[in-house]
């Protein structure tokens, strides 16, 4: 090789050393690791304000007279007690992944959202028909009845209890082919969140379904007292009044409710055994079992 030659193959070494670092120098470099996110939920967003401060809600199993009350509370004049109306199946999707950063800058995250629009929900059935208390009687908000007092503190609780063994058997016998022990679940998982409520919940105002359709007057006199307004006797004939549509998954559609009269409840079969959960349930509610 001759001496330009190898001048310049010495060049190129030097040029490359000076581009490209020794690899002991890259690796004495710490990596700049990203800084790990906030968790989604991290944030927790004051309350809003409330159009509606002080809904009512009634807690109760399925097939445990909810509509009936519903309609004799709908029949009062200054009482809207709507369909039911799932608000917890209503929810906020933040689709984006800067979503919940700009509405933190608002105040705001995805639970209280959903809180606001619910509350929009009943404030704007309250404008429509000009009454000044709405009731909502949706079975399942007793599952979720803890998240109901966090979005109004001020809210109302009426417990419709009814004897477990009687809700049992009302489940079974409008099923096609029922499963007994996903029916026992069900009821279960109800009434311990009932009674859950009537421990933690000392304000609420609780009655019994068979009381209800034994003594209507009496109770709905007591229920009108509770909620702060006059009792009104065209509340016992809800049959009168339009209560809209009556079908599945919004209530009660059976011929007893459409008929506007109110009839005896059916009482629990008294031969029929309880799970032992379930039995100390119904006693502590005052049922003989």
């Amino acid at each position: 090789m001759s001496a330009i030659a190898r001048g310049l193959k010495r060049r190129g070494r030097l040029m490359a050393q000076a581009v490209s670092p020794p690899r002991r120098t890259l690796d004495a470099i710490p990596a700049q690791r990203p800084a790990p996110p906030e968790p989604a939920d991290a944030y927790v967003a004051p309350r809003a304000p409330r159009l509606v401060e002080s809904p009512v809600f009634v807690l109760s199993s399925v097939r445990s007279g909810s509509t009936l009350l519903r309609v004799l509370l709908n029949s009062h004049s200054r009482i809207r007690a709507p369909h039911e109306m799932h608000l917890r199946t209503v929810h906020v999707r933040m689709s984006r992944e800067f979503t919940a950063d700009a509405m933190r800058e608002l105040a705001l995250d995805r639970e209280e959202l959903e809180h606001v629009l619910w509350d929009r929900v009943l404030h704007l059935e309250l404008s429509r028909t000009g009454k000044d208390l709405i009731v909502d009687k949706t079975p399942p908000n007793t599952l979720i009845w803890p998240r109901l007092h966090r979005c109004w503190p001020e809210a109302r609780f009426v417990l419709l209890l009814r004897h477990p063994g009687a809700v049992i058997q009302s489940l079974t016998s409008r099923r096609a082919d029922p499963d007994h022990e996903a029916i026992r679940a069900e009821v279960l998982a109800y009434a311990e969140k009932l009674e859950e409520a009537r421990l933690e919940l000392p304000g609420a105002h609780v009655i019994t379904y068979e009381d209800l359709t034994a003594e209507p007057e009496r109770i709905t006199r007591e229920l009108c007292a509770y909620l702060g307004v006059p009792w009104e006797k065209g509340m016992l004939d809800y049959g009168e009044q339009d209560h809209g549509t009556f079908r599945p998954k919004l209530g009660d559609w059976s011929e007893e409710i459409r008929s506007g009269r109110i009839q005896a409840a059916r009482q629990a079969d008294p031969a029929a055994a309880l799970p032992p959960r379930l039995a100390g349930m119904a006693k502590a509610w005052g049922y003989p079992v």
